[in-house]
This record gives structure tokens, sequence and C-alpha cells, in this order.
């Protein structure tokens, strides 16, 4: 199987594959064109991934030393260079979402992480990033914090395409669909056109792994005997499991009178969009958090190195559905361990939050720092 062939068969088993990159070097080189042309219909980036490519790119050197001698403060800086690049892309992708009728081709900006536990000011930014960006294939990423929550209510009662992100808890993602539906019924009793809405509801996998195996491995070195070998059995498990009970209940919520009241308005699914599935563990299979999470409406946005090795040795099967009654005993399991699941999801949420604020904040000093030549 060639390298187009993996990436279109999972279109045919109903995944979508995003990359989980953006890059202003990899627009102007034509990479993000070549990538586009094997099979993938989207991007996302949040700000670790953004403040990376303006330290290692000299692609945005020249601009941000024009910018900077005209006396542009760096913040507003940021935000152009972040701007221009998602247009680009979007532009790029407009191909896919023509020709998909509106379903994919999307590439998401995210508002900024610093203004995460304030509503009002997360809509402010919402509606300012989707004006300036003006593309109809452009999905701005809002985490689904419980102060993000009635912001992404907002957003898509407005008609905005949203990427909730940041999710770890199925607990949290109920919450999140809850917002998704409130707002689609906010939007056609006012009139609006549900037609036009595209949202997705972003997991973020492997870290939750990291953080689970980590516990693990120290009850496994104070375990002896046959429960140590039990808590070994259920390394690797944590991510793939909590996914796959997300997305039975993703199946549960698009369904029913509610639901078919809004589809028959026009309304689409929110879609799970698996992130963060780069493998970090050595041990694991490079691809496994590509393979074991595959199911219709779905997307899986990968880094580059992970969807080159899919590309490479891929395997591509339904597998999102299957056994869901072992994931349900495996996360069963780490609880009767002492694994308190809703306290770990708790902390990536709040460590992400945190990380990608920061992640901004570095892009921000960054450009401070720099000094065009005399």
């Amino acid at each position: 199987m060639n390298q187009i062939d993996r990436i279109g068969e999972l279109k045919r088993l109903g995944q979508s594959v995003w990359l989980d990159q953006i890059d202003r070097e990899m627009i102007r080189t034509g990479r993000l064109e070549r990538f586009r042309d094997l099979g993938v219909s989207g991007i996302t980036a949040n700000p670790t991934i953004f403040a990376r490519a303006l330290e290692s790119s000299d692609a945005y050197a020249g601009d941000i030393e024009r910018r900077l001698d005209s006396g542009q403060e760096a913040e507003s800086i940021v935000w152009d260079l972040l701007i221009e690049d998602v247009q680009s892309a979007a532009d790029i992708f407009r191909p896919v979402f023509d020709r998909e009728h509106g379903q994919d081709g999307f590439v998401s900006i995210e508002v900024s992480p610093e203004i995460a536990g304030d509503t009002e000011r997360t809509i402010a930014a919402a509606r300012d990033l989707r004006r300036r960006v003006a593309r109809p294939n452009v999905m701005v990423k809002i985490p689904a914090t419980p102060s993000g929550l009635p912001a992404i209510e907002a957003m898509i009662a407005e008609g905005a395409n949203i990427n909730v992100t940041l999710i770890f808890a199925v607990e949290r993602y109920v919450k999140v669909v809850e917002a998704f539906l409130a707002g689609l019924e906010r939007l056609r009793a006012d009139g609006g056109d549900l037609t036009q809405v595209k949202s997705v509801a972003s997991f973020f996998v492997s870290r939750v792994d990291t953080k689970v195996d980590d516990r693990l491995d120290r009850k496994i070195a104070e375990a002896d005997g046959p429960r140590r070998t039990a808590l070994r059995k259920l390394l690797g498990r944590a991510a793939i499991a909590n996914s796959k009970l997300a997305y039975e209940m993703f199946s549960q919520l698009h369904f029913g009178p509610r639901w078919d009241r809004l589809r028959d308005a026009g309304a689409s699914v929110q879609r799970c969009l698996w992130a963060s599935t780069s493998t970090k563990n050595p041990a694991y299979r490079d691809t496994m958090y590509v393979e074991e999470l595959i199911g219709p409406a779905t997307v899986n946005t990968m880094p580059v190195s992970t969807l080159e090795a899919f590309m490479d040795h891929g395997r591509a099967a339904l597998t999102l559905q299957q056994d869901v009654g072992g994931a349900r005993h495996a996360l069963d399991e780490l609880a009767a361990n002492g694994i308190d699941l809703a306290a770990i999801t708790q902390e990536l949420e709040d460590e992400g939050v945190a990380g990608f604020a920061k992640s901004f904040r570095e892009s921000i000093d960054h450009l401070s720092k720099v000094r065009s030549p005399r």
C-alpha cells in the first residue's frame, strides 16, 4: 500500500487526516500543498507549535524586522504573522473545502490562551479572529474550560466554525456537546443557517498515557508478583480507552429527538478530533494513536513525524468501536488500583492552558528581543 492509499483508506473509513503543524516555510516551499495532494485535508496548530516555528524558521525574519522598525508592538506582530499564515493555509486547503461542500478543508486558529478563564474576553477574541481571518474554511479554537463552554455556545449561536480544544475528560466532553447543541438551537431560533456551521471536539490523547503511565510505574516499582504483572498490563491503555468511551458518548449525544430536529434543519455532527497523537513512549508503536482510533465522523491531526510514519507502515481498519467493553474494563482496573483519572484529566487541562499561555508569551518575548541591524 502506498502513501496516498493509506491516507485514502482512512478517508474511506470515515476519518479525515489533518496536519498538526503550520509554519511559513512549509507554506512558501510548497510542502503544505504536497501534503494536501497526498490526502491531508486540514490543519491544526497551537501556541506551542507557532512559537517553535517563529524561533526556528528564518522565513519570518525579514517581516519581523520590518514591523519592529516601523514601531509595531511585539504582541501585535505575533497575531499578524499567525493570521497571515492561517489565511495562506486556508487558501491552500480551499479546494478541499469546496470539493467536500464545506465538510472538510479547515485550518484552525486559537484564541489567546491567556484569557482561558474569561468568557467575555474569549467571545470577543473569537469574533475578532473570525473577522480578521475572513475565510469560510477557518475554525476558531476555544479551550473546553468552564469559562470556555459558554463562549463556545455563544460563537456557535453566531454561526462560527469552532474547534473545541484541550478536552481530556469524557465528562467535560459531554458539556462540550451540550454547548454545541445549545448554540445550534439558538442559531436556529434566530433564523440562522445551520448548514454553514462546522465544529470539532479535540481530545488530547497521548498526554493521558504519559500521566497515567507515570503513576503506574511508581506503583509497579512498589508491587511484587501477580500485582506487578497486572499493573504492567495497564500501561499504555488509558488514553485509547478514554477516547473509545468518548466516541461511544458521541454516538449517544448525536441521537434522538433533539439531534433529529437540528439535523433536519441542516446541522452537521460535531466530529471527534484526536490530537496529541504522536507516541511519547518509544516502547509503543509509533502509529498506535492513529491505528487504534479509526472510525466514522472523526479527524486525526498528526504532527509531520507521525503522519510520515503512518504513510510508511500504518495499518488502517475500523478500530474505534472495537472492544469498548475492554476499554471500560481497563479504566475500571485503573480506578481499582488507585489511578484517579478525573484528577489526572483536570491536571492535564490546567497544564495545557498554562503551557499554551507560556508559549504564547514566549513568542512575544522572543520578538521583543529581536533588533534589526542598523
